[in-house]
């Protein structure tokens, strides 16, 4: 089955949510509250690799959402053809969803 997995592309939007995430939970918690998102993500990943229908989609936009905790939302596409997951976004589920649905906007193919 290792032949299904999907690879992961990250987008430069997704790069630079990812670093705002992390500056934003060491800022209001600590480095240990770091490390625990950081291994949250990556065995996220690892598990959306594996099963690209992990998250929810959003019929409207034809992107997935897919909480990687209470506070964080990671926005994504897969390509079936290309065997990829493009990551659009991470998302603090606290800020306004006006200006999350103005970045989704974006992506819109």
């Amino acid at each position: 089955m290792s032949n299904d997995r999907y690879s992961i592309f990250w987008t430069s939007i997704a790069k630079q949510s990812y670093v705002n995430e992390l500056d934003f939970i060491k800022y209001k918690w600590n480095l240990k509250e770091v490390e625990k998102f950081m291994h949250m993500v990556e065995h996220q990943l690892s598990l959306l690799s594996n099963n690209v229908l992990q998250g929810r989609l959003s019929v409207k936009t034809g992107i997935y959402k897919l909480m990687i905790s209470k506070q964080t939302s990671l926005f994504y596409v897969y390509r079936k053809d290309k065997k990829q997951i493009d990551l659009l976004l991470f998302w603090n589920n606290s800020k306004n969803p006006k200006a999350l649905k103005n970045l989704l906007s974006k992506f819109k193919s």
